[in-house]
């Protein structure tokens, strides 16, 4: 549940605070007051791209922060925009992306706005309607379905460089012989290029460091060495040795020290003698590493990458030099392919085959509270041929509507009343929001092209969804603001000579008048009466 919303320096919003309920909660207002700017910022938490020409002229950058109760945990959400468009994302004071935040909001909260109509218009989206509906089963059958999509198109694009590089067998089998001829010559070995760098030094430089190790080792080794000398003072602490255990302990400091001076001694002997003075071993190392470094260039940029080049060249000069037989294996994993994709896309039609009845009566008996009591709807499901099969699997779906039972179904890109498109969206929402159990509904005026008898159908259905979710409605209609349990007015304000969005939570005799206004644009006696009317009546319901 959304418990609330700060929205600081968004478009005409300077600083607004707004709390929300349980039950139906409306926004209402004169247009242009602001309305939608709180929509969109609840959209910002979801997810939506941000854009810095919403940022309030001369500000440095847009908050918008949501407080949500998650499975009886409160969530604080914030998300800046900057002047300069950039966004950061916080959950709980930690960072986190954009993707996170709708990630974690997207199941909690479905909103509707006036381009959801476009969406319900668009037969593309209707198949996935369909599939919200029938829940984990569709979802299910559809990620077996896409996998095999996905296996039939690698596949087919395997078969088709295949057939491609076939047909130019030998240019390509030149060339990757070429490939393979030129880095065997060399023969370089995974990391020799950072071992023969690491050996250079040496080669350089043989003289001076053996002369220099030779001399430490004589000192450390050599007569009245510092080996010898250390042995000497281990001697004349011994001689003490049992009397003071602090004693004892720089004894024992000491011989560990010798220990590490024997050692140390030894790994100098061991540098001075493993150095090569020979000018011929160095002018060879210095030739493979050249070398090394124009196959690097060729094929690099690293050792790895010329190796994995080779690895390559000759996974492919296989595969040609196969011929026919390799075309022969890419084409029986492709009737495969063929053979499980057909499987599965008979599972997804078989899903929605078994909810299809149910979804059209429970859209039905949505639209008969909606004020349309003979509304026919029908999911007109289509088969489509094996080659335009898509990721939405292998049927195209289609919501066709008729508001009389007399009249035939036909395509809701066909029905002509923006209410009744209003109403029908509504029905789907409602039946949508049961079977994704959403516990957050937002419309953003869901109630255009309506009126009268209809807005109060539409009002009670949003009253009846409120009881079992959230519900937050952007409205203009008095009959539809008068189910609310919560009434926030959205008004233009004044602050430092510029125009800013204002909210208030009305109730009592600021409601009566503020639902007066929806009515009849003021508060005269007449339009004040029939406003004590419509919420005497709503709230006894």
């Amino acid at each position: 549940m959304l418990l609330e919303l700060h929205v600081h320096d968004l478009a005409l919003v300077d600083d607004v605070w707004v709390e929300f309920g349980p039950g139906l909660s409306v926004l209402t207002g004169e247009t242009g007051a602001g309305k939608t700017v709180l929509v969109g910022a609840l959209k910002l938490l979801l997810g939506e791209r941000a854009d810095a020409t919403l940022v309030r002229s001369g500000a440095a950058e847009a908050v918008v922060e949501g407080r949500f109760d998650i499975d009886g945990h409160e969530v604080l959400v914030r998300r800046r925009v900057s002047a300069e468009g950039r966004s950061k994302c916080t959950i709980d004071g930690e960072m986190a992306t954009v993707g996170a935040i709708a990630e974690l909001l997207g199941p909690l909260v479905d909103l509707h706005g006036q381009h959801d109509h476009q969406a319900l218009l668009s037969p593309g989206k209707h198949a996935g309607y369909l599939d919200r509906f029938a829940g984990i089963a569709a979802a299910e059958a559809l990620i077996a379905y896409r996998e095999a999509y996905a296996a039939l198109h690698a596949v087919t694009d395997e078969l088709a460089t295949l057939e491609s590089a076939l047909a130019d067998r030998e240019r390509q089998a030149d060339y990757l012989r070429f490939q393979v001829r030129d880095i065997d010559a060399l023969g370089p070995r995974a990391g020799e290029d950072e071992a023969l760098e690491a050996l250079l030094p040496r080669l350089r430089f043989g003289e001076r460091l053996t002369s220099a190790s030779a001399s430490a080792y004589q000192i450390l080794r050599g007569e009245a060495g510092a080996t010898d000398a250390l042995s000497e003072g281990i001697a004349a602490l011994s001689a003490a040795s049992g009397l003071d255990p602090a004693f004892d302990g720089l004894r024992d400091r000491l011989l560990k020290l010798t220990d590490d001076v024997e050692a140390l001694t030894a790994e100098v002997r061991d540098y001075a003698e493993g150095i090569d003075h020979d000018p011929k071993v160095l002018d060879e190392t210095e030739s493979r590493l050249a070398a090394i470094g124009a196959l690097k260039r060729k094929y690099g940029p690293t050792l790895e990458d010329v190796l994995r080049t080779r690895e390559d060249a000759q996974r492919r000069l296989a595969a040609l030099d196969a011929g026919e037989e390799g075309l022969a294996d890419a084409r029986r994993r492709m009737e495969a392919a063929v053979s499980s994709l057909s499987d599965a896309g008979t599972a997804v039609a078989g899903v929605r085959d078994a909810v299809t009845n149910d979804f059209e009566a429970a859209l039905a008996r949505e639209a008969r509270d909606l004020a349309l009591p003979k509304a026919v709807f029908s999911v007109q499901r289509t088969r489509l041929p094996f080659e335009s099969w898509s990721e939405d699997g292998p049927e195209r779906v289609e919501f066709l509507f008729s508001s009389s039972a007399g009249d035939p179904p036909r395509p809701l890109a066909k029905i002509a009343s923006g209410g009744e498109i209003s109403r029908v969206m509504l029905a789907l929402k409602g039946v949508l929001g049961v079977a994704d159990k959403t516990p957050v509904l937002v419309f953003d005026e869901v109630d255009a092209g309506i009126g009268g008898a209809t807005a109060i159908a539409v009002g009670e259905r949003l009253s009846l969804l409120a009881e079992t979710r959230q519900v937050l409605v952007v409205t203009h209609l008095a009959q539809v603001a008068s189910f609310a349990h919560r009434q926030i007015v959205v008004f233009r304000g004044d602050h430092d000579g510029r125009a800013v969005t204002r909210t208030t939570e009305v109730e009592g005799e600021e409601r009566v008048a503020e639902i007066a206004r929806m009515l009849s644009g003021d508060a005269s006696e007449a339009s004040v009466a029939h406003a004590r009317e419509l919420l005497g009546r709503m709230s006894s319901r």
